[in-house]
């Protein structure tokens, strides 16, 4: 198996792929810079500070597979880990020289505070005392003061101060809710564009902040560090669930720094005296360029040049719900199978506010795991509590750095009027449920929605997922089940149609993938396609395996870590495994078996990782429509054969990009003409 951090790091390689590939349009190729440097952030928050955990408790041993002396040992991963990254980060500063370049030769240029003409130094001094400077507090360091916990989410410049004897050292937080690009004003179209970053602004302000003090000479270096994310929940049975997390999000800002990057021409002093100062290993350090926190370059300006961006592609209408009448009754009608953001996820927000005031609607029910902090989504769910409808609302305050928020929402539904219930200490909810429970005529009718994504509207036009809404009683009852699970502290339930976790989620993919083995031993074709974020569950590999090596053919669409090796003679020779990586976030999780021909399709919220299929409630659906199976079988193919966004996933970690004969094929392009064909037809 490939070592699951390191597979990580070669996911995000492809992301960095994506910022250098000449085929991308430039403004979005600095935007891929900024997704990668918040991947990276996360995984020193997550990843690194479990591994350096495991090492603190001696359990010091890491599954993984033996490469350049790489054994297993914890310390040694974490070694391995920093190497990749130095490595990596030198491609990134190079990647980013690169883009200015390109970006010049459009028309528009980086400044620096070493490199201003007089009116625009005016004009930064301007806004500077306008707008920065009564939110800039500076901390002076000596060795012996206290250090106040920093933000590991902020930048800092690190100031050094030259002076007749021994150096003056301070720190200044770039802040945070301000832009980060100031854009000069151009006179003129054709003219040439002019942007600086807020670090510089400062920097060309660093005399006007410390004018107190006497020195020969003033510099600043950026630096950010990161810091461990888990939370800590203790065991006190005194205390409430959401008290413990609220308890837990205040240790996470005091967690033990991961990460410390700092700009290679920091003086070696200065960079020795923050090492020390801010309780940091030297294993910690990270060199890197002159910026950091390159998150917020998913947000850089497209200067109002539309031909560097990605033309614009507005969700498409569903064909079965795009009319004026009851969404409700076309879905009590016939199963509907939406794909964001090819389509509209207003289909999902209208589907809620048309059962918040159907008066034969009696009750809703949905649980969350990450939703947007203005959620049409829970607005839509006050309403319905308004119309005398009873709602139910199972949040999970354990959706990694959206605690906050699902506090916050929980809070205010609560206080509408709406039942709400909160999450487990020991099992994430994750399933992405809603269901609308309806009286009509004296005749009970369920509404349900089984998706692979959050209801979350943003990430829904960027993050590409599947969403299942059916009035099918086999279907609808199981859910009922499902919630019942939620509101009665883990009642199990039994599940035919439903691949539930952690209760029959292995027994039933097993069960599937042991089909196909069959099939294959008995000379008919065996066939397995499935589409995850990420493979990473030994248990499963080893079925995987076991199935190619009895001449099962396995196809695999992996965007994130995977762990199984395909290609190994003996064991994997009939496993492809390809990752995409394009203009949309590859969410979708789904699973297709041959079954002798009668296929069996499921859509579901986990991937293939322990936590997923034994430590967390998920749900998987079948998909029942014969169209609608055609349909997803339709996503897979055009995914399948796609040659210009697909990498190769192998045992080197090359990332590859996939390359067959004949015509090319995007399959986020393909997919998106696919829908507005049917919406057209429609």
């Amino acid at each position: 198996m490939i070592n699951r951090e390191l597979s990580w790091l070669s996911f995000n390689e492809r992301v960095l792929q994506e910022a250098e590939n000449p085929d991308v349009p430039l403004i979005e190729r600095f935007r891929f810079l900024g997704i990668y440097s918040d991947n990276m952030d996360e995984f020193f928050r997550v990843r690194v500070s479990t591994v350096r955990r495991m090492l603190a408790l001696k359990k010091n041993k890491v599954q993984s597979y033996k490469i350049e002396g790489f054994d297993g040992d914890a310390s040694k991963l974490l070694e391995e880990i920093r190497k990749k990254v130095i490595r990596q980060q030198t491609h990134f500063e190079l990647c980013y020289e690169n883009l200015i370049g390109e970006l010049e030769k459009k028309g528009v240029f980086q400044l620096r505070e070493d490199n201003l003409i007089e009116a625009k130094k005016d004009e930064l001094h301007s806004y500077f005392h306008t707008d920065l400077k009564h939110v800039i507090v500076p901390i002076i360091l000596k060795s012996n003061s206290f250090v106040p916990k920093l933000r590991d989410k902020s930048i800092y410049l690190a100031v050094k101060m030259h002076t007749e004897k021994k150096p003056l050292y301070a720190l200044v937080e770039i802040p945070p809710h301000y832009p980060r690009f100031y854009h000069f004003k151009s006179s003129g179209e054709g003219k040439k564009q002019y942007f600086i970053l807020i670090d510089d602004i400062i920097r060309l302000n660093l005399d006007s902040i410390f004018s107190i003090f006497e020195y020969k000479q003033i510099e600043a270096y950026t630096f950010k560090f990161t810091r461990d994310a888990e939370l800590d929940l203790d065991d006190d049975l005194s205390v409430s669930f959401v008290e413990k997390i609220e308890k837990s999000l205040k240790n996470r800002k005091k967690g033990q720094p991961v990460r410390f990057v700092y700009d290679q021409l920091m003086p070696i002093d200065l960079q020795h005296f923050l090492v020390k100062s801010l309780n940091l290993t030297g294993g910690n350090a990270i060199p890197g360029g002159r910026y950091h926190n390159f998150k917020d370059f998913s947000r850089f300006p497209d200067f109002g040049k539309p031909e560097l961006v990605f033309p614009e592609q507005a969700p498409l209408t569903h064909p079965d719900l795009d009319h004026k009448g009851s969404l409700m009754k076309t879905i009590l009608e016939k199963d509907v199978l939406l794909h964001f953001p090819y389509q509209s996820f207003d289909h999902v927000v209208d589907v809620l506010r048309e059962a918040a005031i159907d008066p034969w609607v009696r009750s809703i029910k949905i649980n969350v795991y990450r939703v947007a902090k203005d959620s049409r989504i829970l607005n839509a769910l006050m309403n319905a509590v308004s119309n005398g409808k009873e709602v139910v609302v199972f949040f999970e305050l354990q959706a990694r750095f959206d605690e906050e928020n699902n506090i916050t929402w929980a809070e205010r539904l609560k206080e509408h009027g709406a039942r709400v219930i909160y999450g487990f200490n020991d099992l994430k909810v994750h399933s992405k449920l809603f269901q609308i429970n309806r009286f009509y005529k004296n005749q009970e009718q369920d509404i349900t929605y089984v998706g692979t994504g959050n209801f979350h509207e943003k990430t829904a036009r960027v993050y590409s997922d599947l969403g299942l809404l059916t009035s099918k009683d086999s279907i609808g009852h199981e859910v009922k089940k499902v919630f019942r699970l939620l509101e009665n502290s883990l009642e199990r339930g039994m599940y035919k149609e439903l691949i539930v976790s952690p209760f029959n989620s292995r027994r039933k993919l097993y069960a599937l993938i042991r089909q196909e083995v069959l099939l294959a031993k008995n000379g008919r074709p065996g066939l397995i396609q499935i589409k995850v974020n990420n493979l990473v569950d030994a248990a499963v590999i080893e079925k995987l395996y076991h199935a190619s090596k009895a001449g099962v053919k396995i196809q695999l669409i992996v965007r994130g870590v995977c762990c199984l090796v395909p290609g190994l003679k003996g064991k994997s020779e009939n496993i492809e495994v390809i990752s995409i990586v394009g203009r949309f976030l590859e969410h979708t999780r789904f699973f297709i078996f041959n079954n002798d021909g009668k296929k069996k399709y499921y859509l579901t919220s986990a991937d293939l990782m322990e936590r997923n299929l034994d430590k967390r409630i998920e749900v998987g659906v079948p998909v029942l429509d014969e169209q609608l199976k055609d349909e997803v079988q339709a996503v897979f193919d055009m995914q399948w054969r796609d040659n210009q966004k697909a990498r190769i996933i192998d045992k080197k970690q090359k990332n590859k990009f996939r390359k067959t004969e004949g015509r090319s094929h995007n399959s986020q392009e393909e997919l998106y003409t696919y829908y507005r064909n049917k919406e057209n037809k429609g």
